[in-house]
């Protein structure tokens, strides 16, 4: 697999950190995940629990190994350096300066690791006069202009639905050591990498962004019509309603026609998109009109042998039962002894050579602890002598 033979420290809980370590993981690195003696990750409690099992803390920590370490206590520090010094990365997403507090700061992990890749997972970034504060996903949505333009115009703003922030954050502090490691492998040296919850966000602002910067005005929520193309968006039909985004001129002659519509493309108030833009009730209304004379199943149908984009808004059942889904293996089933057969996201990144592949289940808490410490060196006797202190 691609990162075979890389190590990775992960010292993160929650989502973002877990996910960035995650998707590492997926791709062959051995992830050590440092988790405090007693009751680890809080996600372990969180979510749906069967059998004693989150689902969600399955989920997001598969392929990696636990190890119980009370970093609070100097004995546990110590044997946190060990462990770096046998890392080629450390992913960490506590506050601003909480590392360096427990005596591990950018200079100190240099001198243990010269080479070693250091991932920090914060909130707002490691600067600035955001720095220290705390953030959750619903906090980034709203302070990153996310939520400002999300949602129906005549509504207050709303947050996306899944938790998107922290996985933005993760899947950019797994793309910046993915680069970080290729940069090592040209130059030696190790280095640091900063992903933000607000930061990763702002990035995903894209054609909105851009039209403020040009225009200086502020972007108004549209709901699910498209901000700078139309027609756009959820559509009635005789049964139900399709979602259609023709976003190009030639698209939307395409579904025209196949709409049997072919009018409107002359019509004055729909002649380009800015028209229709200004008309964009009319466009719809008159779309609209010709779509429900038939039923969501032969729009579908007619629209995507037209080539015009079309869907169903799909629920998660029927997402997770969709062929195309299972086809592309969306949902995978690992098998977690003493809980049974867990259902979970599948990989949406396909490498022909070396796939992604889950190679051990989520673990149980501290359950490679023993493991790790020998690998660090540590004697039998010093482990016992550990865990009667109840470092580990």
């Amino acid at each position: 697999m691609s990162l075979t033979g890389i190590r990775v420290l992960d010292l993160t809980r929650i989502l973002a950190g877990p996910f960035c370590s995650m998707l590492l993981a997926d791709m062959g690195a051995d992830v050590i995940k440092v988790e405090p003696p007693g009751v680890g990750d809080p996600v372990r409690q969180q979510g749906a629990v069967r059998d004693g099992l989150s689902w969600y803390f399955a989920a997001y920590n598969r392929n990696k190994r636990s190890i119980t370490l009370d970093l609070r206590a100097p004995e546990g520090r110590d044997v946190l350096e060990k462990l770096i010094a046998r890392s080629d990365v450390l992913v960490e997403n506590y506050r601003p300066g909480i590392l360096a507090k427990m005596g591990f700061g950018e200079t100190r992990l240099k001198e243990i690791k010269p080479d070693l890749v250091y991932c920090n997972i914060t909130g707002f970034g490691t600067s600035g006069p955001y720095r220290d504060r705390p953030a959750f996903d619903f906090i980034a949505q709203a302070m990153s202009g996310f939520m400002s333009v999300t949602g129906a115009p005549e509504d207050e703003p709303v947050r996306a639905g899944p938790p998107i922030s922290d996985l933005i954050a993760g899947l950019y502090g797994a793309l910046g050591v993915c680069a970080a490691l290729v940069g090592r492998s040209r130059t030696g040296t190790g280095d640091t990498v900063g992903s933000s919850l607000t930061n990763g966000l702002i990035s995903f602002l894209s054609f909105l962004a851009a039209n403020y910067f040009a225009s200086g005005t502020v972007p108004m929520r549209t709901g699910n019509d498209h901000g700078i193309a139309s027609p756009y968006g959820l559509f009635q039909t005789s049964d139900g309603e399709v979602a259609i985004a023709p976003s190009t001129e030639i698209v939307y002659g395409k579904l025209l026609e196949a709409i049997g519509a072919p009018e409107l493309r002359n019509h004055p108030a729909f002649l380009t998109n800015a028209l229709r833009l200004k008309n964009r009730a009319a466009i719809n209304a008159a779309i609209e009109a010709k779509l429900r004379a038939n039923t969501s199943a032969h729009w579908i149908a007619v629209l995507n042998a037209a080539g015009v984009p079309c869907g169903l808004v799909m629920n998660l059942a029927e997402v997770f039962s969709d062929p195309q889904v299972r086809e592309q293996e969306m949902v995978v089933s690992v098998d977690h002894p003493g809980h049974g057969t867990v259902e979970m996201l599948g990989f949406p990144l396909k490498f022909s050579a070396h796939p992604c592949r889950v190679r051990r289940p989520a673990p149980v808490l501290g359950a490679d602890t023993d493991a790790i410490l020998g690998e660090a060196g540590l004697t039998r006797d010093a482990i016992d002598g550990l865990r009667a202190k109840g470092v580990v």
